[in-house]
């Protein structure tokens, strides 16, 4: 494998790292009802916090908000870390019940990580002349 096909490679490698993580979360830490159970007790553990926090997250739509804001970023960046935080975050969103919005930012930054790796703009794509269809004299 060349040195710019793994370059290219890695970003899609990280978004799978991203969406294991979360479905980890989701179904290690989130939906199982003993762990609920445990977290409801008055002598429940430190990590049981960050538990809540999440579970807010989710309730008030700050994930999907987060992922339309970074999709909306990506989609006036040129740059790859931005697209790929658009699709990280739509993920993130998609896989922890704002699915709505996130399956649309993780549209967005996918389809603009693979526009940017692909290295064409719809302005620079056809010059002047080309693309035209001309019939034969």
């Amino acid at each position: 494998m060349s040195r710019s096909s793994t370059a290219k490679l890695l970003p899609w490698l990280a978004l799978l790292a991203v969406g294991l993580a979360t479905a980890w979360l989701r179904y290690g830490l989130i939906q199982p009802s003993h762990i609920a159970a445990l977290c409801s007790d008055a002598g429940s553990p430190t990590w049981c916090v960050w538990r809540q926090w999440l579970v807010l997250g989710f309730l008030r739509d700050v994930y999907g908000v987060l992922a339309l804001l970074a999709a909306a970023l990506a989609l006036f960046s040129r740059r790859l870390a931005v697209a790929w935080l658009a699709a990280a975050m739509g993920l993130f969103a998609l896989e922890l019940y704002c699915y709505q919005a996130g399956a649309l930012a993780f549209l967005v930054g996918c389809l603009r990580l693979l526009r940017l790796q692909a290295g064409t703009a719809p302005s620079t794509q056809y010059r002047a002349g080309q693309g035209e269809v001309q019939g034969q004299p």
